[in-house]
């Protein structure tokens, strides 16, 4: 088992909650809710295993606030 890092954003738009894998292409999803959006991501990743473990581009290192 492998644990990926999920960046969640919420559109203004539509409402819905955005997810994407950093790194990871074709790993995004979408969900009405946050226990949606996990849903969708866990299944759109397990998909995307079928081909094999990828070679990630990046990895994500965290977040930083910055003063501007």
């Amino acid at each position: 088992m492998t644990s990926y890092t999920a960046i969640i954003e919420k559109c203004p738009q539509t409402g819905l909650y955005v997810g994407y894998i950093p790194g990871f292409p074709g790993a995004h999803s979408q969900g009405e809710n946050l226990d949606e959006l996990n849903h969708n991501l866990k299944e759109v990743i397990e998909m995307l295993l079928e081909d094999g473990i990828p070679e990630l581009d990046t990895e994500f290192i965290g977040t930083q606030n910055l003063l501007v």
